[in-house]
């Protein structure tokens, strides 16, 4: 409805600030004449709008104008709901956040609030998997701390493969994806993206740094992991699997049936024949292996000769 997107049109720029039309479109997934014609509306209906011409101009509410907002329909109410503290998958944050939306459940209306109990019952989040990997994140009050004083922030960080080095950067913001968090800052190689489980020694430094003007966190992180997809080059293989071999490894790997593949037809009753993908070698071989005699590596040939190389490798072991 037109009046809920003037409303959310309000939002935004009470929420922003300064916003272009081009900006306005994009937020809401409209056309940029229609964001104009809602601009028109609300200078119509007597909000005290500004427009500011030139590169840098856009659409401004009056400095000091606030409006109120009015109550949450039940759409707004359920999403609302389905964000629960639990999900942020660290018990300070937690508890903080917990209290928080305690608050705001005790400011509704008691109509409004008796509804919010009622799907509260029905619905319950868990934020871990069933193979969880913990998150350390001690140091994340730290980097909350820059962030908000836009401060320099230096700490040690230990990449992937074990190496260690010490960095200094400017904390532009912070992503939470699932239960993992991310450091995103500017280093002297440019942005950069750090978990926060792996910062450690991190200290807060007294050194004001200017933000870059019009960065978006949002359209970084989206950029970001879109590249990484691109580089990830996953492994096709083909696998001869038994019936259990089947039901272990769906569970982890896309996989479709071989069907037309010479081999096939060598198979022992029970066995069947997939290509299945995985995200690198390394998975490949650790999978294949710890599926032991459920499964065979048809192909690819390097592959085979990795499986075949690490298998003597756990035999002559000593």
């Amino acid at each position: 409805m037109k009046s809920d997107r003037l409303l959310s049109t309000l939002m935004l720029l009470q929420a922003h600030g300064r916003l272009s039309t081009r900006e306005v479109a994009e937020r809401l997934e409209i056309s940029q004449r229609t964001a104009h014609r809602d601009m028109e509306a609300l200078c119509t209906a007597g909000i005290p709008l500004i427009a500011h011409r030139g590169a840098t101009g856009g659409w401004e509410l009056q400095r000091g104008w606030r409006t109120k907002v009015p109550g949450l329909d039940d759409a707004e109410l359920q999403a609302l709901l389905m964000a629960q503290p639990s999900a942020l998958g660290d018990r300070k944050l937690t508890a903080a956040a917990q209290r928080a939306f305690d608050k705001l459940m005790a400011s509704m209306p008691t109509a409004m609030r008796l509804q919010a109990h009622s799907i509260q019952a029905r619905l319950h989040i868990d934020p871990t998997g069933w193979r969880p990997t913990p998150e350390d994140l001690s140091m994340l009050p730290l980097v909350q701390d820059a962030l908000a004083r836009d401060c320099k922030l230096t700490f040690l960080y230990t990449r992937a493969d074990g190496e260690s080095s010490s960095r200094t950067v400017d904390p532009l913001g912070i992503v939470c994806k699932q239960t993992v968090w991310y450091l995103i800052a500017q280093s002297s190689a440019g942005t950069r993206t750090y978990r926060i489980s792996r910062m450690r020694e991190v200290v807060v430094l007294a050194l004001p740094f200017l933000r870059p003007s019009g960065f978006d966190l949002a359209a970084y992180w989206k950029q970001s992991t879109a590249a990484l997809k691109d580089r990830q080059q996953t492994v096709a293989t083909i696998l001869a699997l038994s019936d259990e071999g089947v039901a272990s490894i769906e569970r982890w790997c896309p996989m479709v049936p071989a069907l037309n593949h010479r081999a096939s037809r060598t198979l022992p009753k029970g066995w069947h024949l997939f290509h299945v993908e995985f995200e690198s070698y390394q998975q490949a071989r650790f999978v294949i292996l710890g599926l032991g005699s459920r499964a065979a590596a048809i192909a690819p040939p390097n592959l085979r000769k990795e499986i075949k190389a690490e298998l003597r490798r756990m035999i002559h072991f000593t």
